[in-house]
C-alpha cells in the first residue's frame, strides 16, 4: 500500500481520535483497557499462475495485545482510541519446488477505532476499524534447507477490521474473544502469486483489564 493511501485511511482515524480528547475531560470516564490474547492466524493458500502449484500456509500461534481508552459515551454505546498489535513468529510455508522461504513471520499495529455496544456492562460486543504498520520477516533459508537469495524483510501498510466480544466476569477483569483482518501487503515469496495484498485472520481468546 503506498504512503497516500495509508494516509488516506489513517489520517480520519487520528482526526476523529483527536477530536474526542479535545473535548472537556470531565465529561469522560476515565476509563482504560488493556488486553492479551493468543490464538492462531490463517492466510488462504495462494497459487503461483506460471507453475499452476499451490502455496500452502500454517495456521501460526499467534498473541495479540490491546491497549484502549475511552473516548465518549452515549447511552448503550462506547467510543475507544485503541491500539491492537499482533505477531506471530513462524507460520510455515510449503511449496512443491521449495523456492520460497521456509517460513514468514509478521508483526502488525494499527491504530484504530472501536465501537462497544452496552459499554461498561458485563457483556459487551464490539467493532473496530483502523489502519497502520506490517513487518514480514521472510527466513534466511528456503524450504528445502538453501540460502534465501531475496528479501528477508518486508514492510506494508495494513487495514483493520474486527470484531469481538468482551466478558467481564470479576471486578474489573474479564475475558475477551476476538476476530480481527489484518489486510497486508504480501511477503516476499520468491515467486510471483500476482497478488498484492492479503488477508491475515487473527482469531484469539484471552483477558482484559479495566482501569
Amino acid at each position: 500500500m503506498s504512503a497516500k493511501r495509508l494516509a488516506v485511511l489513517v489520517v480520519p482515524v487520528l482526526v476523529l481520535v483527536s477530536s474526542a480528547l479535545a473535548q472537556d475531560s470531565s465529561n469522560l470516564a476515565e476509563v482504560n483497557e488493556l488486553s492479551l490474547t493468543a490464538g492462531r492466524t490463517f492466510v488462504s493458500t495462494q497459487t503461483v499462475p506460471s507453475t499452476g502449484l499451490p502455496i500452502h500456509f500454517g495456521n501460526e500461534e499467534t498473541v495479540a495485545f490491546n491497549y484502549g481508552r475511552l473516548l465518549k459515551s452515549h447511552k448503550i454505546f462506547g467510543l475507544y482510541a485503541e491500539l491492537p498489535v499482533a505477531m506471530y513468529f513462524r507460520m510455515d510455508l510449503n511449496y512443491h519446488l521449495g523456492t520460497t522461504p521456509k517460513d514468514v513471520g509478521a508483526l502488525f499495529a494499527t491504530p484504530s477505532v472501536r465501537l462497544n455496544f452496552f459499554s461498561g456492562q458485563g457483556v459487551t460486543p464490539w467493532v473496530s476499524v483502523g489502519g497502520g504498520y506490517g513487518r514480514f520477516r521472510e527466513a534466511p533459508l528456503t524450504l528445502y534447507e538453501k540460502p534465501n537469495l531475496g528479501p528477508t524483510g518486508t514492510n506494508t501498510g495494513v487495514v483493520q477490521f474486527g470484531a469481538g466480544l468482551d466478558v467481564w466476569i470479576w471486578h474489573r477483569w474479564g475475558a475477551r474473544f476476538e476476530a480481527r483482518d489484518f489486510y497486508s501487503g504480501v511477503p516476499d515469496l520468491n515467486v510471483d502469486t500476482g497478488r498484492s495484498r492479503q488477508h491475515n485472520y487473527y482469531v484469539g481468546v484471552g483477558v482484559a483489564h479495566r482501569f
